[in-house]
């Protein structure tokens, strides 16, 4: 019998990913519930003890030796300690072994809850503690369902939440459907550790260049600055210490195979992979592109905060369509553009009214 419990022990353990050593405290905790519950107190002093090899559960109900009786369940006169044994004295504690195999049937059913109870805590403990850990990661998980928009992921050990203000607009997904998500956020609730998660995360994309650049990887190539509206296009600055490596050229890699891989699971996301620059002039330049800047006026750079000069012609593709392009390039730069077109800025008697300015707002 001993036996069989040791070994339903470690198959217990094994099954729920738990040490052996949560299973044996809880079995313990139970057996002291049950006593309390056998014997109709919740004051007495109990002790279990689990032999982990022979499987032997002992219990001790525990009195203290006191001068003057407060507590009849769980004190003893120094009087009566020592009609048991002439050697106890005032503060020593008297241990009577109980037999849990007495217990009636409700205290075995209240064991049993603890023991249930304290499991499901621990296996939580460990699914927050593993996702925690991993927060600002990407796992592939498998779509379980669906409830008014917001799809539930199968993440393996737990259910993670892909709410619709995390969902790319214009993306599908069916129930069995396999799907890469980026770990937004955990929480622990009462009904367990909560796992959020995003297509929409401008890490998401970082994560994917970091999983298909050996250079990102590594850190040879760094990601100095990422924007994204997600679904339409991305901006991504890369930058390199090392003269022989081309940080764009790392990201994209022969025939654009890199960045078309990514493109791929974003559903044909653009994705604009720009030189960082430690030159406000030419960074602002970079994270305009693919618009031709002329000049980078920067009255006050501790205010981050640029005028842009472009060609006429060039005007509607700096700003971008509903200007998407300034936006991001702000994003991305960290600076207010303020974009005009030559004309503007070199006479036009009506220049004031026909600025152009895009700030960013996050």
């Amino acid at each position: 019998m001993n036996l069989e419990f040791i070994e339903a022990i470690d198959a217990l353990a094994k099954e729920k990913h738990i040490s052996k050593d949560v299973i044996f405290e809880a079995i313990e905790s139970a057996v002291v519930s049950a006593y309390k519950k056998n014997f109709g107190t919740s004051h007495q002093n109990v002790r279990v003890e689990i032999n982990q090899q022979t499987g032997e559960i002992l219990a001790f109900m525990q009195m203290d030796v006191v001068e003057e009786l407060e507590d009849e369940e769980t004190q003893m006169t120094l009087e009566e300690a020592r009609e048991i044994d002439d050697r106890y004295e005032i503060g020593d504690i008297i241990e009577f072994q109980v037999d849990p195999s007495e217990f009636g049937r409700i205290a075995a059913q209240t064991a049993k809850q603890v023991v249930v109870q304290r499991i499901r805590e621990a296996e939580r403990g460990m699914i927050y503690d593993d996702f925690i850990s991993r927060q600002g990661e990407i796992v592939t998980g498998k779509v379980e369902r669906i409830s008014n928009d917001t799809i539930f992921v199968n993440l393996g050990n737990t259910e993670g939440i892909l709410s619709p203000n995390e969902q790319v607009k214009g993306e599908k997904y069916r129930v069995n459907d396999r799907i890469k998500v980026y770990i937004m956020d955990v929480r622990k609730t009462n009904k367990g550790p909560q796992v959020f998660l995003s297509r929409s995360h401008p890490g998401l994309v970082k994560r994917l260049f970091e999983l298909e650049v050996p250079e990102i990887e590594d850190g040879t190539v760094v990601i100095k600055g990422i924007a994204r509206e997600a679904g339409s296009r991305t901006k991504m600055a890369v930058y390199t210490e090392y003269e022989n490596v081309d940080p764009v050229g790392s990201c994209v890699g022969t025939r654009g195979s890199r960045v078309q891989a990514i493109v791929d699971e974003l559903n044909g996301e653009k994705v604009d992979i720009i030189p960082w620059s430690e030159d406000t002039d030419e960074l602002i330049a970079n994270v305009l592109s693919p618009a031709k800047v002329e000049r980078v006026i920067v009255p006050d750079p501790d205010e981050k905060m640029a005028q842009v000069v472009v060609p006429d012609y060039q005007l509607s593709l700096a700003i971008g369509k509903e200007g998407q392009n300034v936006r991001l390039a702000a994003r991305v730069s960290g600076w207010k553009i303020d974009i005009k077109s030559h004309s503007q800025y070199f006479g036009s008697e009506n220049a004031e009214d026909d600025e152009t300015e895009v700030n960013d707002e996050e």
